[in-house]
């Protein structure tokens, strides 16, 4: 019955972190300008706390994002179409890909700040690996679609949040407006065959 108290404080320390943390990269115009320091002082906590349960800035953001994520990994995983996995792979590529952009769109500031976390490369993110190899695996099942590898990568590139973000903010571009030139870029994607063999001499 002693260590439940510690355990009980701890999660409910984890739970202010990621609220204070929440909140402060909805308002902020910088998000790399976002300290340990700020998010700490934020929560009530102190800074030990945070890097004793998040390790560093990268992996509490990580954290956050996961978070956020978790009611569209849900649906991805077990729920009903168009996300779900009885959904006809061609009604299910361009139902994920939007549902990764409304999601990057809503918290741009916190998928950027976690682009832009300087925690390695972006495409060996965990996050980026499994959308990845979950599109690869849709697109894999659309006959007459080849290398399903690249055109995941292809795809998923267009909904990085430092795209959304320039899009969004310079060029004005609304939700909306996003929605629809994505899914007609996936739709001419998905129409499209190879052009040609490309061979080593090439």
């Amino acid at each position: 019955m002693a260590e439940r108290k510690p355990r009980k404080d701890a999660a409910r320390n984890r739970e202010a972190v990621l609220a204070a943390a929440d909140a402060l990269f909805a308002r902020s115009e910088s998000p790399e300008d976002i300290t340990m320091a700020d998010i700490a002082a934020a929560a009530g906590v102190g800074k030990g706390t945070l890097f004793r349960a998040f390790g560093d800035r990268p992996g509490l953001l990580r954290a956050l994002y996961e978070a956020r994520l978790e009611p569209i990994r849900e649906a991805v995983e077990a729920g009903p179409s168009p996300l779900g996995p009885a959904t006809p792979p061609r009604q299910r590529v361009p139902a994920l890909l939007d549902a990764v952009l409304c999601f990057k769109f809503d918290n741009r500031r916190l998928a950027l700040a976690l682009e832009e976390s300087g925690s390695g490369s972006p495409y060996q993110a965990e996050h980026y690996e499994r959308w990845h190899g979950l599109l690869q695996a849709v697109l894999e099942q659309i006959p007459g679609l080849t290398d399903s590898d690249f055109t995941a990568h292809a795809l998923l590139a267009a909904t990085r949040a430092d795209l959304v973000e320039h899009l969004a903010g310079h060029d004005r571009v609304p939700r909306e407006g996003m929605r629809a030139q994505l899914a007609n870029f996936t739709a001419r994607v998905l129409r499209s065959g190879p052009l040609q063999e490309v061979t080593a001499e090439d």
